[in-house]
Order: C-alpha cells, then structure tokens, then sequence
C-alpha cells in the first residue's frame, strides 16, 4: 500500500484571506466550520485539498514547489485575467510566439503559480 497526499499546506500570513483566494480561483470553496482569524482553513476543490496555515514568518524566497493551473473552460490568457481580477500579478511571462509557453504568476501573498495552456489550446498545436 502507498500513501495518499491528503492536500497541499501553505505556510501563510492570512490563511483565511489566502484560502478565499485560492477557493475562488479553483471553484472549490473554504469549509464551512472556517471562519476569519482561524489560524488553519482548509480549501475543498474538485481533485485537490489546500491547507492555509497562519504562520508569523513571512515568505522570503522563491517557492520550491508550486501548483500548475490548466483552465478548463477557457484560455490561458482569460484565466490569468480572472486570477488578476482575484488579486494575482504576473511574475513573468513565459509566453512564445507560437502559442506554447505559460504565465508565472502570484498570489495575494506572493506564492508563485503557473497557469499554463488550457487543453483546448493544446490540442490546436498537437502539444
């Protein structure tokens, strides 16, 4: 038997405030029992569980793990639009000519994310 990842926790200065952020880009929602000021506050989205921990110390370098957003029901340029609307900067952007490529972006806290190609844009270049 092997282990199950149970979700995905994130060291943070708000967990609530992340965690409504993240519930809002993945159209999961935060779980009822979790209020404002809760120091952990957990993220129920379709396929993942994220955990929001309230930790004094603030992020100070680059992540070393980071999530990958493929859109579902649109492109990848409307979708870093939506998370933009939600708060998200973009970090850099890794778009090519072609099509291919991804946009790095960041959270309210500044946790990085990549939203990539949704799979109907990757479809049209066989990727």
């Amino acid at each position: 038997m092997t282990s199950l990842v149970r979700h995905v926790t994130f060291d943070c200065a708000d967990s609530y405030r992340l965690a409504s952020f993240w519930a809002e880009a993945l159209g999961g929602a935060v779980t009822d029992e979790d209020k404002p000021g809760d120091p952990e506050v957990l993220v129920r989205a379709e396929g993942i569980g994220l955990l929001f921990i309230q930790v004094p110390e603030p992020k100070t370098v680059k992540n070393r793990v980071h999530l990958d957003l493929q859109p579902q029901d649109r492109t990848r340029d409307e979708e870093a639009e939506r998370l933009a609307a939600l708060g998200a900067t973009v970090v850099a952007d890794h778009r090519r000519p072609d099509g291919t490529g991804w946009i790095l972006m960041a959270d309210v806290e500044g946790n990085e994310f990549c939203v990539e190609r949704s799979a109907g844009e990757r479809v049209k270049t066989g990727d």
